[in-house]
């Protein structure tokens, strides 16, 4: 399994474009075979500043995703939307559990 934390801090007054585009990559992104979950929430101290986790089954699943034609619209508008670079990590997972459980 492989978990994606992904991070952009936009340029004030650019939130609401890369808002936008981000629910359609999220839409896209949930229905592809292998993503687990795709989650984007707005940091709660910073309004300018999108986090994203996203669960695929293995880097084939990954790899769908990032070709998908919403994440290149993405990508294009976010090269000039954003204050800094991305910030992304991805995390090779052997287990997991449900919480609680």
């Amino acid at each position: 399994m492989i978990v994606v934390r992904f991070k952009v801090r936009c340029q004030p007054g650019r939130a609401g474009d890369v808002e936008a585009l981000l629910r359609d990559v999220a839409v896209a992104s949930r229905g592809l075979d292998g993503a687990i979950h795709f989650d984007i929430g707005r940091d709660l101290t910073d309004g300018d500043c999108f986090v994203a986790t996203e669960v695929f089954a293995d880097r084939a699943a990954l790899d769908r995703q990032e070709q998908l034609p919403e994440v290149a619209t993405a990508l294009g508008v976010m090269e000039h939307a954003l204050a800094e670079a991305p910030e992304a990590t991805i995390f090779h997972v052997s287990s997991s559990e449900l919480w609680g459980e």
